[in-house]
């Protein structure tokens, strides 16, 4: 069986924890890889490596580190299909999801490439006679990524390539469930001609990730994750004296008005809520419909959502995958089960799906909830898989006010074609990013991505200028050189007095 070991110095480093974590094929139930789990000491190997190699590379010539990275970005793009197979082989999702996950990735290495540009500094002179006040940004030393089992190559490239740029090494802890891809990222990064140790991964459990929030050579981490987890990490890595951005689950809205084109609504709620199996923080799985816009926009979501085919994430014919372990399916198939009890109407209950010769799988077909409260748990969790809830108002405030009371704020959407409804929205949202007539609003890698409210944890976003700012640390220089006439040593420059 294959094992995926660590990756320390530059090199597979294999495990010497004695534990190893299952990896499966979720088409097919069956267990295809092991991955190792790494100790503490593990851990410390990782670092240690990292720390030795930012003496150097800390101080690397901003020449030096772009051409690396516009090397790197080239391998990517060459190898973006068979990183793409990786993730479906080991997440499930549809070959076309995992290329548009490294498309994604792609977009910060391209930022990356121009940190020349985003490290420029500020100065002014003769703030005082002959005085000059200067602002410069330096890395911060060795800085963690720990990264969740949905976007197993996009949000690694969402955190490491931006911080090398800025002159850190980086220790990343890349998901036991997938973690094939993340060692192909560091396998090309070498490739690459990254210096050794200025990435390295450490597979693992809880164990890494806590010694990681813990290590006093570790000066920042990034997480992507569940709010449960961010919270615990941003509590333990700041009580460590850590930087920290940690992302949170989300419970992102659609809001359509009665002005909306239903057929372009219905559209982007199927892709936004069912696209990649409904894994993904950004998916859409609350639309709140304002007024009469509720039953007819149900009979065209209905209509779309029984012609999406799911299946094996190889298949080219595939429009969405299985979902990831069959503990996270049974639990997504309980809200569906539970939904009656508590008030909503199943318009479609996706449960029983299955793929015929894969029944072994972890299969789950679309699920669509109507007239959803508020108080029930489909409405109240982070479902993460393929299951849309419908939410009735009667006024654009009542919604407006629904989604401003969810204690998440990450993404948000309004489907209108009046352009002062979509200005107030923008301004009243309490949602760290807005679509207007677009379902999935993340941001293109030179803004920053990130929610608000219990979304995030930290005070910075991901990648953008906030990523800059989230791997650096700010200087400012005072200084004042006496003119030569004024004493000291005589270069023989002439009076003017």
């Amino acid at each position: 069986m294959k094992t995926i070991d660590h990756w320390i110095d530059g090199k597979p480093v294999e495990g010497t924890s004695g534990t190893y974590g299952p990896v499966t094929d979720p088409a097919t139930g069956v267990q295809t890889t092991r991955v190792a789990l790494a100790s503490a000491t593990e851990v410390d190997t990782a670092v240690a490596a990292a720390k030795a190699a930012y003496a150097t590379w800390g101080t690397s010539s901003l020449a030096q580190r772009t051409a690396v990275l516009f090397r790197y970005r080239e391998l990517l793009d060459a190898h973006r299909d068979e990183i793409a197979d990786l993730i479906t082989d080991e997440h499930g999702k549809v070959h076309a999801d995992g290329l548009g996950e490294m498309a994604r990735g792609l977009e910060i290495v391209e930022l990356a490439c121009g940190i020349p540009q985003l490290l420029k500094g500020e100065l002014s002179s003769q703030v005082a006679t002959r005085v000059d006040v200067a602002a410069i940004r330096q890395p911060l030393g060795v800085v963690a990524g720990i990264v969740p089992f949905n976007f197993p190559a996009m949000v690694p490239l969402w955190m490491f390539p931006l911080a090398i740029a800025c002159g850190n090494t980086f220790v990343l802890k890349p998901s036991e469930k997938v973690p094939s891809a993340a060692y192909r990222l560091a396998e090309l990064a070498a490739q690459a001609g990254l210096p050794d140790g200025v990435l390295n991964i450490v597979n693992g459990d809880r164990v890494a990730v806590d010694r990681l929030l813990e290590h006093p050579d570790v000066a920042a981490v990034s997480f992507v994750g569940s709010t449960p987890v961010a919270r615990h990490i941003h509590a333990t890595a700041t009580a460590n004296g850590k930087r920290v951005q940690a992302l949170g689950s989300a419970k992102n809205h659609m809001l359509v008005l009665p002005d909306a084109d239903l057929d372009a609504a219905a559209d982007a709620a199927v892709s936004a809520a069912y696209g990649s199996a409904g894994e993904r923080c950004m998916a859409v799985s609350a639309v709140v419909a304002v007024g009469a816009t509720a039953d007819p926009l149900i009979e065209k979501i209905t209509e779309r959502a029984a012609k999406i085919k799911i299946g094996p994430g190889g298949d080219p014919t595939s429009e969405m995958g299985p979902l990831i372990t069959r503990a996270h399916r049974d639990r997504v198939a309980s809200y569906v089960h539970g939904a009656s009890a508590q008030g909503a109407e199943v318009v479609l209950d996706g449960t029983d799906f299955t793929v015929e010769g894969k029944e072994d799988g972890y299969w789950i077909g679309l699920s669509l909830l109507d007239k959803v409260s508020v108080d029930s748990d489909a409405y109240r969790d982070e479902i993460f898989g393929p299951v849309l809830s419908v939410l009735r108002v009667d006024t654009y405030e009542e919604g407006v006010e629904l989604i401003n009371a969810s204690p998440y704020g990450n993404g948000v959407a309004i489907f209108t074609r009046d352009g002062g409804a979509a200005r107030r929205f923008q301004l009243e949202i309490e949602a760290g990013m807005v679509g207007v007539n677009v379902p999935i609003p993340v941001p293109v890698g030179y803004h920053s991505f990130g929610g608000w409210k219990d979304s995030i944890f930290g005070d910075h976003h991901i990648y953008g200028n906030d990523g800059v700012h989230f791997y650096t640390r700010g200087k400012v220089i005072t200084t004042r050189w006496p003119n030569p006439e004024d004493g000291g040593v005589d270069l023989g420059f002439p009076s003017h007095r």
